[in-house]
């Protein structure tokens, strides 16, 4: 994702667009965050850092701007965040009531195993809250920003938006951290006992 300085960088052109927004127009904080999206996508290209991440930021910071220009209102910039925070949470959720946690299955693509831990309740179960921490996260985004967006309270997304990204993220990391070393212990104790009868 970036490390910290993919943490940094993202936070960047929000910090730019609101001021820029506030002290000249709309169309001075639409360049102005692009710009600063592409000054971060060219320094990683530099020091020869990942540029994944930024090259997809600066997309991120182009659809933003695009719907912000088309709706002639500086909140529209947050209305992608948004949406994709509610898409997110949806799909998480989902993901828990057809019994395939999404946690479990990223995991289980990222390791190799495949749905080995499928076989293990106590796996799935540990996937589940990891994957409930995800759909905690994204939900409450949706919820304080999408409040926020109908309030007109542009500073204030724009505070929430980089208060309720990375912090709130991290413990999601955590959380996820934790389940996943819960649910391959899980397998492996599984794995010992199977072959102990064997």
């Amino acid at each position: 994702m970036g490390g910290l300085s993919g943490v940094v960088a993202s936070t960047l052109p929000v910090i730019a667009f609101v001021p820029a927004n506030s002290f000249f127009d709309l169309t001075v904080a639409i360049w102005t965050a692009l710009g600063v999206a592409l000054a971060v996508m060219v320094w990683r290209l530099v020091t020869k850092a990942p540029v994944q991440p930024a090259i997809s930021g600066f997309f991120g910071v182009g659809i933003c701007a695009f719907i912000a220009y088309r709706t002639g209102d500086a909140k529209g910039y947050f209305l992608f965040g948004i949406y994709t925070s509610l898409a997110y949470a949806g799909a998480f959720v989902l993901s828990m009531i057809v019994r395939w946690p999404l946690v479990g299955v990223v995991w289980g693509y990222l390791n190799g195993k495949g749905t080995a831990w499928r076989r293990s309740s106590r796996a799935v179960v540990s996937y589940d809250i990891a994957t409930f921490a995800w759909a905690v996260v994204f939900g409450a985004r949706y919820v304080v920003q999408s409040q926020l967006y109908d309030a007109d309270q542009t500073g204030w997304l724009a505070a929430a938006r980089i208060g309720m990204g990375w912090p709130l993220t991290g413990v999601a990391l955590l959380v996820t951290f934790w389940a996943v070393r819960r649910a391959d212990n899980a397998l492996d104790n599984e794995s010992a006992e199977h072959r102990e009868i064997k």
